[in-house]
């Protein structure tokens, strides 16, 4: 099985950095990585040139155009490109570790999307993280204990690993709490439900509209919990300005018993055609 790994960025090169280094550093080789790139400056794509060089798998950059908020958008780009079986969506801020591809890939089931978790670093972790000494990637998992200890990241239960069991199967209905931040999803359940709805503008929920629609088609929840967790660097809250309109958004297609985005991923798909 060959995975697609969509990373979400918007003007934050340090951060992606380190999240291109996790990538690079993966055991498993069968993926290729494709940045989705929400409208940053040209720095971005300098980045992702220079790193696509002596990257070990393919690196592509997908930009559009900087019109606000619009990660759906992004991530729909790039996935209208992505060539592998299995998609899995992370942020440009959450850094995997080595074994992040290889662990979705033990979930991976077919009629079933992967919700894994992230662990989330503090201010000043971050900051000493961003200045490359040592990469988190080389960290060791009783590293990360001592770092839970000093209280540089929130939790540390959730780097243990437990292989795949029924438990992960327990609500294969709740769409809460599924975020894009850490989602693996056949590339064929995503195009049946046509991907993000590109009608959420501004943070909040377009991942929740996801997993609604993914549940809807058929497509059931499995815990990545203790698997997957990828560590996530601290920044300032985003502009929640426009969260009354997607929870608004939200509503409506629980509402409803709409199964596909009506502006989605059919529209790039429809474009390389």
């Amino acid at each position: 099985m060959k995975a697609s790994v969509i990373v979400t960025t918007y003007n934050r090169p340090d951060a992606l950095a380190l999240v291109l280094q996790g990538l690079a550093a993966q055991h498993d080789r069968d993926f290729e990585v494709l940045v989705a790139d929400d409208g940053s400056k040209p720095d971005t794509a300098r980045l992702v040139q220079d790193m696509a060089r002596s990257f070990p798998v393919p690196l592509a950059h997908v930009w559009q155009e900087d019109s606000g908020f619009r990660a759906g958008a992004a991530r729909n780009r790039a996935s209208a490109q992505a060539t592998g079986d299995c998609l899995i969506f992370i942020d440009g801020d959450c850094v995997p570790l080595p074994d992040f591809v290889t662990r979705h890939k033990q979930l991976a089931e077919l009629g079933w999307f992967v919700a894994g978790n992230r662990v989330l670093l503090s201010e000043a972790f971050t900051a000493h993280a961003l200045a490359q000494s040592p990469p988190l990637y080389q960290r060791s998992r009783w590293q990360w204990l001592w770092d839970r200890w000093q209280g540089r990241i929130n939790r540390w239960l959730p780097l243990l690993q437990l292989g795949d069991a029924n438990w992960r199967k327990r609500s294969p209905q709740r769409w809460q709490g599924a975020r894009t931040c850490n989602l693996a999803v056949w590339r064929e359940d995503f195009v049946a439900v046509n991907g993000f709805d590109e009608a959420y503008a501004g943070w909040g929920h377009e991942d929740a509209d996801l997993a609604v629609r993914l549940i809807r088609h058929g497509t059931r929840r499995k815990d990545g919990r203790f698997a997957t967790a990828v560590m996530h660097l601290w920044h300032r809250e985003n502009d929640r300005s426009q969260l009354a309109e997607n929870v608004q958004r939200l509503e409506q297609i629980l509402s409803s018993s709409r199964i596909q985005a009506q502006q989605g991923l059919s529209q790039y798909l429809q474009h390389d055609a």
